[in-house]
């Protein structure tokens, strides 16, 4: 019962690029990069709130609000 040799890796190895190829590994191992980076970005900004669902509809309607008192100023 002792541990796995690097034979026995390479074999699990060549199994698993067989059964899920190798653009399907590729493209999991790209999700759990961007997952992580996302998750670190999300760390470093703990400081700031998280946006509350309402949120961004009131700075869209605060945006129009701005854009209709501009187009009134100056009309072209």
């Amino acid at each position: 019962m002792g541990g796995f040799s690097i034979w026995h890796w390479i074999v699990v190895l060549v199994i698993v690029l067989l059964v899920f190829g190798t653009k399907r590994l590729t493209s999991g191992a790209k999700d759990l990069g961007s997952a992580v980076k996302e998750f670190k970005k999300g760390m470093r900004d703990e400081d700031k709130p998280a946006p509350q669902l309402g949120d961004q509809s009131r700075s869209e309607a605060q945006a129009r609000e701005k854009q209709a008192e501009h187009d009134e100023r100056d009309p072209r």
